[in-house]
């Protein structure tokens, strides 16, 4: 290997392995003790405005964790107009509370290696059982581990974050996944990229 192709590998290996180390995916499971460590921190930021989330729902997806990375599957429904706590003046558009409530969510979100990877609107309207939900949006969420999750849910809680989110959504159903079948490969789009970069940069210093 010559000394201009080492000058691009390393730095560009050692990107993917900081990538690969964030990104993770495999954990220990919670324990019994963290869990209802989790469930204190998370009422204790709701205060007397949980939201839309019981604690009971909380505690019954924590207590099948196996440690490993999954999808959060979001459907949702917006309100005819949003709905914000007194005080809280914003405007009466659902949508720019739910744009807003996106935009204030992704930085928590990077942190504990958590990223969309779908966001879809809905187009039409095909098969719908008889008192079914119109949901107008679904949003499929990928998160490092249920430990992320929660830690990522009490940051969101405690900035305030979360009114933007309830403010938006008339109701929502919310489950998580993990792919049997999937076209999304995070890691292997991030390594292609670079390994484009590495190939760009090698021909321009060759």
């Amino acid at each position: 290997m010559t000394g201009s192709m080492i000058t691009v590998v390393l730095p560009l290996a050692a990107i993917y392995l900081v990538f690969l180390l964030w990104y993770r995916g495999r954990g220990k499971p919670l324990t019994r003790e963290e869990i209802d460590g989790f469930l204190v921190e998370l009422r204790a930021a709701a205060g007397d405005h949980p939201g839309g989330v019981r604690l009971d729902d909380v505690e019954r997806l924590l207590e099948h964790d196996d440690g490993r990375e999954f999808v959060m599957q979001n459907l949702i429904r917006y309100r005819e107009k949003a709905l914000y706590p007194p005080g809280r003046d914003y405007g009466d558009s659902a949508r720019a509370a739910d744009r807003r409530y996106g935009k204030a969510i992704l930085p928590h979100l990077l942190r504990y290696g958590s990223v969309p990877v779908f966001v879809a609107r809905r187009v039409g309207r095909f098969v719908e059982p008889a008192g079914s939900e119109c949901w107008d949006l679904v949003a499929m969420v990928r998160y490092r581990s249920r430990r992320d999750l929660l830690r990522f849910a009490i940051a969101i809680t405690r900035d305030g974050s979360s009114v933007h989110k309830w403010a938006a959504i008339e109701t929502t159903q919310v489950f998580p996944v993990r792919p049997l079948l999937s076209l999304i490969f995070v890691r292997g789009a991030v390594g292609v990229v670079l390994a484009a970069i590495g190939l760009l940069a090698y021909a321009f210093i060759r």
